[in-house]
């Protein structure tokens, strides 16, 4: 089996993480076989429509999977952990996570504006856009400092960063 690898996305709301997952997945999928993983802390995301069948069975409390054509979507009513997951979607060459800032991933931390701090301890590099100096900012040696808006840049560090799982 060829090797599977993974890194991690993160930063505050409004930040560009699901902007920069979308390019990074846009250019890895040319090449490689991409699965990601989004975190909803907040348990805001909605997948189903009242009323269709899937929504009814969803609410007896089982175990819902719903195959057509062209996609499989399943509904749970348990959190699962990062193996779980990787054993649910098996099949990928790079796995791509949003979120779930306490996995032990190579993570980047997105900011706009703005750098959060208490992102530092989570986060091996920061991927920033010009609205940041970080001559002004108080990072730490050890993090890199990437270009949000350059995804060539980004996509080296996630090849030379990313971790076997």
């Amino acid at each position: 089996m060829k090797k599977r690898v993974a890194v991690a996305f993160t930063g505050p709301s409004g930040s560009g993480k699901t902007t920069l997952v979308e390019k990074i997945a846009t250019e890895l999928i040319k090449t490689q076989r991409v699965a990601i993983i989004k975190n909803d802390p907040k348990d805001k995301a909605h997948f189903d429509v009242e009323g269709k069948d899937s929504y009814k069975f969803y609410q007896t409390g089982a175990e819902v999977v719903v195959t057509s054509p062209t996609r499989t979507t399943y509904f749970s009513h348990r959190e699962k952990s990062l193996d779980e997951i990787v054993a649910m979607v098996h099949t990928f060459d790079i796995l791509l996570v949003e979120g779930l800032k306490t996995l032990p991933l190579p993570r980047i931390a997105i900011f706009r504006n703005a750098i959060d701090e208490r992102y530092f301890d989570c986060s091996e590099a920061i991927a920033i856009d010009n609205t940041i100096d970080p001559r002004e900012q108080n990072i730490p040696e050890h993090i890199d400092i990437l270009d949000l808006n350059d995804t060539a840049q980004i996509l080296d560090w996630i090849k030379k960063h990313a971790v076997s799982i």
